[in-house]
């Protein structure tokens, strides 16, 4: 965790050090919600707000991939209202905010099990992914019903198919199998993960993934993280040592 200077102008990044992949786990709206005498609902909407802010400003950057956990298969567990309020949030996202992102260069895709979102949910996911897959700028990955213990067990399955089937065999199955069975094949795994409110758990976050990943805890909640916030955390992970488990010399 990194703490000090306030300011953008104050945050000399290297531009040969940029992490190509940042996965950021958007935790506090509810609290931010709670200290303002606000429904939580009104809480996920500046969330909303805070990450469209954010896709700009990693573009910006020149970032090449940014990961966002969204909503999890374990926040199926709050109450009706919430999860509902969260959808139809989701929703007029993917109707009308989403879209506007593809005038920029931007590739939207989504991760998780969507299986199990409402059929005119699945349909407008569809829909962004096709008329984006050819955007070459930022690519955003939206983990919605996504969790990284589910990912895992959906994974195994795939490549127990292909073994069953005879198109693999079992002493066949290396890293690079299991990573190509991922919902995030084909992508680099984040350098730097990024959790806001304080909290430091990884919430079954990219388990696989992020084995080497530098972390970056933030106090602050996730509808104020902004711009700043993100090249503080770029800043401090610059000045990491990256040894992938052996030594540097």
């Amino acid at each position: 965790m990194f703490f000090g200077k306030e300011t953008a102008e104050e945050y000399q990044l290297n531009p040969e050090k940029m992490p190509k992949h940042i996965a950021i786990i958007m935790d506090g709206n509810g609290r931010w919600a709670t200290k303002r005498a606000l429904p939580r609902k009104a809480g996920h909407k500046a969330g909303a707000e805070a990450l469209e802010k954010i896709i700009y400003a990693a573009k910006d950057m020149g970032l090449e991939h940014l990961t966002v956990y969204a909503f999890s298969t374990e926040n199926w567990k709050r109450s009706e209202e919430e999860v509902g309020a969260i959808m139809d949030l989701l929703r007029m996202y993917l109707k009308n905010y989403f879209k506007k992102f593809l005038n920029d260069n931007v590739r939207m895709d989504v991760i998780g099990d969507i299986s199990r979102l409402d059929k005119d949910i699945q349909d407008a996911i569809l829909e962004i992914e096709e008329i984006s897959k050819t955007k070459t700028g930022l690519s955003v990955h939206i983990a919605l019903n996504y969790g990284g213990r589910d990912e895992l067990r959906r994974a195994v399955g795939k490549i127990a198919a292909d073994i069953a089937e005879g198109r693999l065999n079992p002493t066949d199955v290396t890293e690079d199998v299991i990573t190509n069975a991922l919902d995030t094949a084909g992508t680099p795994d984040p350098e730097l993960v990024i959790r806001t409110s304080g909290e430091e758990r990884i919430s079954n976050f990219l388990l696989w993934q992020i084995a080497y990943s530098e972390f970056y805890f933030s106090e602050v909640l996730w509808p104020d993280f902004d711009k700043t916030e993100l090249q503080k955390a770029i800043y401090y992970y610059q000045n990491r040592e990256r040894r992938f488990g052996g030594r540097l010399k």
